[in-house]
């Protein structure tokens, strides 16, 4: 049996999928509170235990969560000192599961759920495709020839993947309460690029990429001259993206795509290089990318009445500009109330202006406190006013019925809720708000 130790995580969630429709038993434990990815757990019956020491048996192989430690997890110390137990860590068992597989792995600060949720979408019909994605998406094909994954730079942990391709979105400074700054950040993802069997696929037109040194071969996708894989002709407005991908120089196809924002587009053009080098044409492409209907909480959108409804992940100042840009081109005609909670202290302190400037692109910014669950960083000891000091006409709403009440003020706008946190459930909340409002 494989048994994990917070199977509640994404990755561990996505990892525990995989294996069971591989035909192993599976098992785990986590904390008691509902998180969104279980459900795919449970609906393939996965039982759940709350920790225990006595759930460590004889003979499991235990994966641990990145999260877990011996000092903190008493199944951690009983599993690590049974002798007849194996351990593993998350990192290390993924690192050693790809190599059944032609693998792709995808990485960068930015857009890598969406991405490796392209990517699958691309390459599942093509050939037998297994997927890990960072949003709790787990699915293993038993003669699976690709193996697509979800590559997190948090705490090196990428530094364990030899994938045949390594493909980076890009690369800006984040997780630092880890990293120190941005050459050691940038050193990280060079060494992660030269992992690659095959080749590494990046984007051209990254301020940081194209300086790395790379010893394997290098493909850069991008609108800049230079790169191997370039798109031209671009319109990106409420009708989605039309663009000419131009390979070494030759058309190699034209692209007319229901999906918005440039942001779109660059992830576009990596998974298009990763298809091409795997001998796909521009047309079967084009085929698959028009059904990409998009992952779990990234830009999922629920339109009710004359209101929309944005669930999205983004926890960067970058990723909400992208979000609100995005918004914009999608609905041009509607005022946009943006709500965002940060998710950690380190996080919020060294980018509080940069979370300022990008939520004052929103008409109607808002903020929720960081959650009660936020792990709490050595020597930062700050709220939420620490960033809406830099944007003086944010207003804070707590994630309660008065909050919902005082968003649900709004109509005929676009409402984005925006955390790694479950502030999915104040949007609920609000869209509550509202159709009791309007059944009155």
């Amino acid at each position: 049996m494989y048994y994990f130790i917070g199977i509640k995580g994404s990755g561990m969630s996505s990892l525990a999928r995989i294996l069971y429709d591989l035909g192993y038993e599976v098992a785990g434990s986590d904390i008691s509170k509902y998180i969104f990815v279980e459900d795919g757990l449970r609906e393939r019956g996965i039982p759940i235990y709350t920790f225990d020491k006595n759930n460590i048996k004889d003979g499991m192989d235990v994966i641990i969560g990145n999260d877990f430690h011996r000092e903190t997890n008493e199944e951690v110390a009983a599993a690590l000192d049974n002798p007849n137990v194996k351990t593993h860590t998350y990192f290390g068992f993924l690192g050693k599961f790809m190599n059944q597989f032609i693998s792709i792995g995808i990485a960068g600060t930015h857009g890598k759920t969406t991405t490796t949720g392209m990517a699958y979408h691309l390459f599942k019909d093509y050939a037998p495709t297994s997927v890990l994605i960072g949003d709790g998406t787990g699915y293993a094909e038993k003669d699976a020839k690709y193996f697509i994954f979800e590559s997190d730079e948090y705490m090196d942990h990428f530094l364990s993947y030899y994938p045949d391709y390594s493909y980076i979105n890009n690369i800006e400074l984040d997780h630092v309460d880890y990293f120190k700054d941005q050459d050691d950040y940038d050193e990280s993802f060079e060494e992660y690029a030269n992992h690659a069997k095959k080749a590494c696929v990046v984007w051209g037109d990254d301020p940081h990429l194209p300086s790395l040194h790379y010893t394997k071969p290098v493909y850069k996708f991008g609108l800049k001259d230079g790169n191997d894989v370039q798109a031209k002709n671009v319109i990106n407005n409420e009708k989605g993206l039309s663009f000419d991908v131009y390979i070494h120089g030759e058309l190699f196809g034209h692209f007319a795509l229901p999906l918005y924002g440039m942001h779109t587009l660059y992830n576009l053009l990596g998974v298009i290089t990763l298809g091409y080098l795997e001998g796909m044409d521009a047309s079967y492409i084009e085929e698959r990318m028009s059904t990409f209907k998009g992952v779990k909480r990234r830009y999922t959108v629920q339109e009710i009445g004359n209101n929309v409804y944005v669930d999205d992940y983004a926890h960067h100042p970058t990723a909400i500009k992208y979000v609100i840009e995005e918004t914009r081109t999608r609905y041009p005609g509607k005022k946009i109330v943006a709500v965002y909670q940060p998710d950690r202290f380190s996080r919020g302190k060294y980018f509080a202006k940069g979370f300022a400037q990008s939520m004052d692109l929103a008409d109607y910014p808002y903020f929720v406190d960081f959650p009660a669950n936020a792990h709490k960083e050595a020597g930062i000891d700050i709220d939420v006013t620490y960033i809406t000091q830099y944007i003086p006409r944010a207003n804070v709403v707590k994630e309660d019925r008065e909050g919902a009440e005082l968003l649900a003020e709004y109509d005929n706008v676009v409402y984005i809720f925006m955390s790694p946190k479950d502030i999915y459930k104040l949007k609920d909340l609000v869209i509550e708000v509202k159709a009791e409002k309007e059944s009155k």
